[in-house]
């Protein structure tokens, strides 16, 4: 390529804010310094643009079988959403098939993505029968560049529920093998029992599902999950922390020196418990796990983010129709699949309800989005920064574009957006990856299956040093 000088604009990253050009050669960046000569590249003109790194959503479910059904993005239409939401790479999770390797798992998910992404990808495995055979593939991941896998402590009764002791044992294994260790916390058994007792008292409404997972089984389970952690002595990374109790078990393993890293998500700011209890079945639409709380939980998630208890912001987009997938669970809540969509809305949220009210800052709001998860997930200093070396993954943040949502103007494939009618202030005017322009004027213009595998290495020591 020829070149492209983002000229004019004001560089954004983790550690600051300053007037620099950008400039890209090749795919990747060679030069951020003020007034860069062009020297024949293309100039960009970033004029009243914030620049900065391309996001990463290291929690996102395209093409993912769940509950009888599959999601409603694939990789083309949920790449897309996440592009047009300012992300330049997601990291999604490759779930082991029941009987099958992880391996198996890699493969298959490469073949998902290859030629439908528009953006860069990395995987997570998620393992769910922990055989023999499989904790000796463990190492095999990763030289795969594969350097996350997920446990999943809930969903009893499925293929996907671990129990405590393969929890462990993959803990103590992490070290070796050269991976992280990530979970979804909640208690299984808890919340098996409390769905039980419900459906038997006829509580049948899509609001029940958040009641048989109140806080408390979510904090007990990252305890839990921590101190599993610290017996191994191995690092962990808890996902889509949704309530101040999960919080404050985060926020003692970091007091006592252990080395925890969270994750929250735009669904525990943007919407709550009461979204769930809306009248018929349209709750169904608001169903994830774990469930959207009383907004009191708010103020220590945004404790968290800030003072980096809570370190990635994740989109955990997980999408399907509200006609013919949701309603499967119409007589049923335990039947509703879980999952709402959010890559697009992801970094817009976090703007809106963060920066734009004053409780985070701009330099914050890019560590959440992008760095800390380089960092934290080992694909640092290639993502994550603007910086010479770094792949040229740039995104030109409108401070003052303004957007109101509908399922129309969604670049995904679910029929219907929980944020419906919601007015963003703040978004992405133009998005980058590797130099390519992906998305502009509000259309998404990468080419499917443009998008390429980025192998990851995992190092314990990144990540908490990366408080803001």
């Amino acid at each position: 390529m020829s070149g492209l000088l983002f000229s004019g604009g004001t560089v954004v990253s983790a550690e600051g804010s300053y007037r620099a050009d950008v400039l890209v050669e090749d795919e990747k960046i060679v030069a951020v310094a003020a007034e860069l000569d062009a020297d024949g590249a293309e100039t960009v003109d970033a004029s009243g643009k914030l620049v900065m790194p391309g996001f990463i959503d290291a929690h996102t479910h395209m093409d993912m079988p769940f509950g009888g059904t599959v999601t409603a993005d694939d990789w083309a239409t949920g790449t897309e959403a996440a592009a047009a939401g300012g992300t330049t790479m997601i990291i999604d999770f490759a779930l082991q098939e029941a009987g099958g390797t992880l391996a198996g798992a890699f493969d298959t998910w490469t073949e998902k993505a290859h030629d439908k992404a528009v953006i860069d990808y990395s995987f997570h495995v998620a393992v769910t029968d922990l055989r023999d055979d499989i904790k000796a593939e463990l190492p095999d991941l990763a030289e795969k560049g594969v350097a996350s896998i997920k446990i999943f402590m809930a969903y009893k009764g499925t293929p996907l529920y671990t129990e405590d002791e393969d929890l462990f044992e993959v803990l103590q294994l992490s070290k070796d093998a050269g991976v992280l260790v990530m979970v979804h916390a909640e208690n299984g058994d808890a919340i098996a029992k409390l769905q039980e007792q419900a459906l038997a008292r006829g509580d049948t409404a899509p609001r029940f599902h958040a009641l048989t997972r109140p806080e408390p089984v979510e904090a007990e389970a990252t305890n839990r999950a921590i101190r599993l952690a610290e017996v191994a002595g191995a690092p962990i990374l808890v996902v889509h922390v949704s309530c101040a109790p999960a919080l404050e078990a985060i926020h003692l393993a970091h007091e006592r020196g252990q080395t925890v890293y969270a994750e929250t998500c735009p669904q525990y700011f943007a919407f709550e418990y009461e979204d769930l209890a809306r009248e018929g079945f349209e709750g169904a639409k608001y169903v994830c796990s774990p469930p959207l709380r009383d907004p009191r939980n708010r103020p220590a998630l945004w404790n968290g983010l800030k003072f980096g208890d809570l370190q990635i912001f994740g989109s955990d987009h997980c999408s399907f129709d509200y006609d013919g997938q949701k309603d499967l669970g119409k007589d049923d809540f335990t039947l509703i699949p879980n999952g709402l969509p959010g890559a697009e809305e992801r970094a817009m949220t976090l703007w809106m309800l963060g920066v734009r009210e004053g409780k985070l800052s701009e330099n914050q709001f890019v560590a959440v989005l992008s760095t800390n998860q380089a960092r934290i997930y080992g694909a640092y200093p290639r993502k994550g920064t603007l910086a010479p070396g770094a792949d040229a993954d740039i995104v030109l943040w409108d401070p003052e574009l303004s957007t109101t949502v509908t399922v129309e103007n969604r670049h995904g494939n679910v029929d219907y957006t929980p944020y419906e009618g919601m007015e963003f202030h703040g978004g992405p005017a133009a998005v980058y990856v590797r130099g390519g322009l992906v998305y502009g004027d509000g259309e998404v213009v990468g080419e499917r299956g443009s998008g390429r595998f980025v192998g990851r290495s995992f190092t314990a020591t990144e990540g908490l040093e990366v408080r803001v």
